[in-house]
């Protein structure tokens, strides 16, 4: 799946010289955790997130008055406390590229840029949730389960007939392959008659592998 068909194109950035204090508010009033920094030529030369504004404003312990810490926010700028050359993605690349980079990177959300490396879009760890939610079929409902199969070629294909036997619509599969030379399958069905056609399903599943789980 894209980046593209995920990432949000309707993105509020600054640009370096912009206050910390237009920067927090930005934030606040567009309830966004992040904000790309762009030159003038729309590319993006670095990235706030909300943790950078709560470091550089003055602790509540401060003894500056309140004159003293409005104009402290006005003076320190975007390019004093974003973090430059951030990680990008482009709109081609897939959610899952997007999704290791930000765990391998501890980072919420990753600008997206053209060829150009012009600001198109932001995609982050929300945007992520809602892609698997619907790679999954989560919304759809259903019954779901897993089973344990040898990690070799062929060793679904009686899953799938035994599927087909029963009419089932699948809306998702999803599988991971163990150490230990077996393969978790995660599959979503719909469409079962009735309790006991499931019953009946799961009990065929279960001579076919492990059955690790099996819920609505």
């Amino acid at each position: 799946m894209p980046v593209k068909n995920w990432m949000t194109t309707d993105v509020v950035s600054v640009g370096p010289d912009t206050s910390l204090l237009k920067v927090g508010k930005l934030m606040k009033d567009h309830h966004i955790r992040r904000i790309p920094v762009v030159d003038e030529q729309g590319q993006v030369i670095g990235i706030i997130s909300d943790r950078d504004v709560r470091d550089a404003s003055p602790s509540k312990a401060t003894t500056l008055d309140m004159y003293e810490m409005h104009y402290l926010l006005a003076e320190l700028k975007a390019k004093n406390i974003m973090t430059a050359k951030p990680i990008t993605v482009k709109p081609t690349d897939t959610v899952e590229q997007a999704a290791l980079i930000m765990l391998d990177n501890k980072v919420g959300g990753l600008p997206v840029v053209d060829d150009a490396g012009k600001l198109v879009g932001i995609i982050s760890d929300h945007d992520v949730f809602k892609a698997m939610v619907d790679i999954t079929g989560a919304r759809l409902g259903g019954l779901q389960f897993a089973v344990e199969l040898p990690d070799q070629p062929g060793t679904a294909r009686p899953l799938f007939d035994l599927l087909r036997t029963h009419n089932a619509r699948i809306p998702s599969v999803l599988t991971v392959s163990n150490p230990d030379g077996n393969r978790h399958m995660f599959v979503r069905v719909r469409d079962l008659e009735n309790a006991q056609s499931e019953q009946e399903l799961i009990a065929g599943v279960n001579k076919l592998g492990k059955v690790l789980y099996c819920q609505h």
